[in-house]
């Protein structure tokens, strides 16, 4: 396990090691998951979290632990809501994201390495196949850490990115009604198993 997660997971068991949810640093000192992160693997001050951007909060904390900025999202939209939580969303994501867990991560580490480029080939085909779609929901909790990750681009490609996720949880039931996978194409993928191919290439 990545030492800063072991840590963190270590403070979340400890009686007052529960985080918050909606503050990094609320008024009485407590923190959310990622403030938790920030200030302890960080090393934040107070006066850091209450100041910082939320966008660069995700990304700072993405890159303590190692993981994507998406997954960085899930840890704070996700935080303590539901039993095992935070812990889970970064020693056992399957709990939170279903079982194409690894899928739905590789999937997020190549939306980090894609270029100002390739987000706009994105937007560029997004709008109308966004607007047509309707087989899923893309707000659940992946489709939101995956959409706000990508809103650094226009919001066709970071709703895009919230339907791809989508399809990589749905896959199986594209598949039993004969419906084609719409927005994973959009970055390069056929299918969900085209994700783990390339990911391999990274490893």
């Amino acid at each position: 396990m990545n030492p800063a997660i072991k840590t963190l997971v270590a403070k979340w068991a400890e009686p007052d090691g529960i985080p918050i949810k909606g503050f990094l640093i609320g008024p009485d000192g407590c923190m959310c998951a990622q403030g938790q992160a920030l200030h302890y693997i960080g090393g934040w001050s107070p006066d850091q979290l209450r100041n910082v951007i939320q966008s660069v909060a995700d990304r700072e904390t993405a890159r303590l632990l190692d993981i994507s900025v998406s997954h960085a999202i899930l840890l704070r939209l996700v935080n303590d809501s539901r039993p095992g939580a935070p812990s889970v969303v970064l020693t056992d994501p399957a709990q939170v994201l279903g079982d194409q867990a690894e899928t739905v991560l590789a999937f997020w580490r190549h939306l980090d390495r894609m270029t100002a480029e390739q987000w706009t080939a994105v937007w560029a085909v997004a709008g109308t196949a966004a607007r047509d779609a309707a087989w899923a929901d893309p707000w659940a909790v992946a489709g939101d850490a995956a959409r706000d990750a990508a809103r650094v681009v226009a919001g066709d490609a970071a709703r895009a990115a919230a339907w791809a996720t989508s399809e990589i949880q749905g896959a199986r039931l594209l598949r039993e009604s004969g419906q084609p996978f719409t927005f994973l194409p959009m970055f390069g993928f056929a299918d969900p198993e085209a994700i783990l191919a390339k990911e391999a290439q990274h490893d």
